[in-house]
């Protein structure tokens, strides 16, 4: 990638949107600028898991406003992450397009591990070296993010399905507080707190940071009301308890030094999550964290320039994982990116060829799971399994490779090809038809062109007749295509 003097990073939360600008220096990045617009996302999902128009309308006006802040600089250096209220939300399909159209750039739901692993990256990288391990917390507006790590090394993740927008929907509409309500938000967090609690108590850590809005408005209450010198405490979660419940209502803290009028909506919610995790996994004292996601967003965005990309360590771990034959993954990889560039030409998009790059080196990986029908077995596996670094749309590319490099295409049902999914697609096909043999053997010398829905591959004629079974299964590779609406034609020259 040619590198980016100025890059952005915009993290979609389920309580806020928040844009951050940096400038590249070196080995360095220096934040410029940032916005942040409380869109309340997951306060629009209804009962059936749908966004409404008044928070698909919010969205889009604030994304409106980054627009115009991000107008200029060039695609590869914005990068836009959607969260939980994305990754749940059934009509998410429908929405992030007319998102991608105002905003100008596309938008990548990521996983909620993925999601603790960048959380993780912009937290570590504003602290000082130390041999501590770290357990970083992050309260979302949909999910909560949990993660324990050592130096810039995420050593343990997980996300989990609870947020200070919708616990504050849930356990507290209206914003009344009574001891039951309290009483059954804490619970609830505490049941989904169980699940780690084992891999998470403190006694794998040692010191307990805390990142993003819930955790910053409780320590800026605790500590401007005297009551924590530093840091969330137990003891001040206590005292703040007893607060919220002889407010009865969210509204009667208005004015509460420390907490933010945009923060009253959503602070019951996010309290019940910090104090059910102090609880749980034995927290005493909790700093703040300067950074967060979008922190994150940026320097795994910056490590993309600077061959430090997470994707291609991922790649390499799974090469490792499922005992994929490299020799041959190479052979396949070389030959499909051969193929696409003759295929697209000038029109080749680097992330495609990226992308078809991946998936040639893991297109084996389903053999680990069982040889008949590896293809499937392989773009399940892409598809579903943790992949740091990975979007999810960029999972279901890999995935879609994977499970069309051979067979018929009939299997990817009513998925809609366009001239450059086909062009990879097919290109991985014939890497894995010319590469048949395992081995380095001579290839003819080979030429492609495509125009738009035509196929042409020029090989020798004399190559063709020494070699028969290859020549077979070129003329047989031609019907899949016909039944998508392509046309293949193998010209002997």
């Amino acid at each position: 990638m040619q590198h980016q003097p100025i890059l952005a990073a915009i993290d979609l939360g389920s309580n806020s949107f928040r844009l951050q600008v940096a400038r590249v220096e070196g080995e360095q990045l220096y934040m410029l600028d940032g916005l942040r617009e409380h869109v309340r996302l997951a306060a629009g999902l209804t009962p059936e898991k749908y966004l409404d128009a008044e928070a698909q309308q919010r969205a889009l006006t604030a994304l409106s406003h980054f627009a115009e802040r991000l107008r200029g600089l060039p695609r590869e250096a914005v990068r836009v992450v959607g969260t939980n209220s994305l990754r749940v939300a059934k009509n998410a399909a429908d929405f992030i397009p007319q998102a991608e159209h105002v905003l100008g750039f596309p938008i990548e739901v990521i996983a909620g591990v993925e999601e603790a692993r960048l959380i993780y990256l912009g937290v570590a990288h504003g602290l000082p070296q130390s041999s501590d391990n770290r357990l970083v917390m992050d309260i979302g507006g949909g999910s909560t993010e949990f993660i324990i790590g050592n130096g810039l090394t995420p050593l343990n993740l997980k996300s989990l399905y609870m947020g200070c927008v919708s616990f504050s929907n849930i356990f507290f509409p209206g914003g009344d507080i009574t001891k039951q309500r309290l009483k059954q938000a804490e619970l609830a967090a505490r049941a989904e707190l169980q699940t780690i609690s084992t891999d998470f108590s403190s006694q794998n850590w040692d010191v307990a940071l805390g990142s993003s809005g819930s955790a910053r408005v409780l320590c800026d209450i605790l500590e401007q009301n005297g009551i924590s010198e530093r840091g969330i405490t137990r003891d001040g979660l206590e005292w703040l308890r007893n607060e919220l419940l002889r407010a009865g209502n969210v509204q009667n803290l208005a004015g509460l030094p420390g907490l933010k009028i945009e923060r009253l909506p959503v602070l019951a919610g996010g309290f019940s999550i910090m104090y059910a995790a102090f609880c749980e996994l034995g927290i005493e004292r909790m700093q703040p964290a300067l950074g967060a996601l979008r922190e994150g967003v940026l320097y795994d965005l910056w490590g993309r320039f600077h061959h430090n990309d997470m994707r291609e360590v991922t790649v390499q771990q799974f090469m490792r994982r499922y005992h994929v034959d490299m020799a041959q993954a190479e052979r396949v990889s070389q030959l499909a990116l051969f193929f696409a560039r003759e295929f697209l030409g000038e029109d080749a998009g680097e992330s495609a060829l990226q992308l078809l790059e991946w998936a040639a080196k893991l297109h084996e990986i389903g053999i680990s799971v069982a040889h008949g029908g590896y293809h499937k077995h392989g773009a399940y596996i892409l598809a579903n399994a943790d992949m740091p670094g990975f979007s999810k749309r960029e999972q279901a590319a890999l995935s879609l490779l994977a499970l069309a490099q051979r067979g018929n295409l009939e299997k990817l049902g009513q998925v809609s090809l366009t001239a450059e999914d086909a062009a990879c697609i097919l290109s991985l096909r014939l890497a894995v038809l010319f590469c048949r043999s395992r081995s380095n053997s001579r290839l003819p010398v080979l030429r492609g062109k495509f125009s738009g829905t035509k196929f042409h591959i020029l090989l020798d004629a004399a190559w063709l007749e020494e070699n028969p079974l290859s020549k077979s299964a070129l003329q047989d590779e031609r019907k899949p295509w016909k039944n998508r609406g392509f046309s293949l034609q193998i010209v002997a020259e």
